[in-house]
């Protein structure tokens, strides 16, 4: 067996004196080697310090000891994958605008056959779903004989700008003579006859350009060439 010296402290109570004993370093010594222990000069001690070092007990250890240390294991652990939650997509419809021209596209679907035969209607046609402006003789508006003067003015045709003067102006002829294109006249407004019992005009406030059934009581029609 090999002996391992312990440190050991001694106070010596009567006169204050400290002592320390430090035993060798931990190393294996010969075996059975007594030579190994620490050895103090007790003459100098206290009897209270000797009593103290007789009765230090002697830690001994066998020559292939083999030290040991309890640790804990530690496990790691992988972390959960984080999965990104994913944004649903949002779609805001586009505003959808309404031009003129689209409701004017849309209001030619049904027209009347008379159209394909005549060129005054065929212009008419175009503007239909424009606005009455009272006075309008444009697309941005118009009122009824600033209408007929316009459509007639793309084919060349010049027209006085007020309906009574309009009604003056070419031949008038009989309603089972009338044809397509010929100008309808009553009291105080005036449109363009598209065959059978319809006609074009631009009929009033609120109202816009468009094809309609003759309404007026024994108007007047009048062809312009």
């Amino acid at each position: 067996m090999a002996v391992v010296g312990r440190r050991t402290a001694v106070v010596a109570a009567s006169s204050g004196l400290v002592v320390s004993v430090l035993g060798a370093a931990p190393a294996l010594a010969e075996p059975n080697d007594a030579s190994g222990l620490v050895s103090v000069d007790t003459a100098t001690l206290t009897g209270a310090a000797r009593a103290a070092l007789d009765t230090s007990p002697v830690v001994t250890a066998p020559d292939q000891a083999t030290w040991t240390l309890d640790v804990d294991t530690v496990t790691a652990v992988k972390p959960a994958p984080v999965v990104a939650k994913a944004k649903t997509a949002t779609t805001t419809p586009a505003a959808t605008t309404t031009s003129r021209s689209t409701v004017r596209a849309a209001a030619t679907v049904a027209l009347p056959a008379s159209v394909a035969g005549s060129a005054v209607l065929q212009v008419a046609a175009r503007y239909v779903g424009v606005p009455y402006v009272y006075g309008g003789a444009t697309p941005s508006g118009f009122d009824c004989s600033g209408f007929v003067q316009y459509v007639y003015a793309q084919l060349g045709i010049k027209l006085p700008r007020t309906a009574e003067a309009q009604g003056t102006v070419g031949t008038v002829v009989s309603r089972a003579d009338a044809q397509p294109g010929d100008l309808i006249v009553s009291p105080g407004h005036i449109g363009i006859y598209a065959g059978g019992n319809m006609q074009i005009d631009s009929p009033r406030p609120g109202k816009t350009v468009q094809f309609r059934a003759i309404w007026q009581t024994n108007p007047v029609y009048v062809r312009v060439s």
